[in-house]
């Protein structure tokens, strides 16, 4: 698996997509990259942006 994008706005991207066409929550998607969920909701809160579990995604 490749690794995921370090900056902020790319990874929110990557994230959103991953979230919309292959993963059913977040936890799938953080075990599938094999990454804490607090590492990718940290890194995303800092351009404030949260995870919304309703819509799956960061919005």
């Amino acid at each position: 698996m490749p690794p995921l994008p370090k900056d902020p706005i790319i990874l929110l991207s990557f994230t959103n997509m991953q979230l919309r066409d292959n993963y059913k929550s977040l936890t799938e998607f953080c075990k599938a990259f094999m990454i804490e969920e607090k590492y990718i909701v940290d890194k995303l809160s800092a351009i404030d942006y949260q995870y919304n579990s309703n819509t799956n995604q960061f919005i």
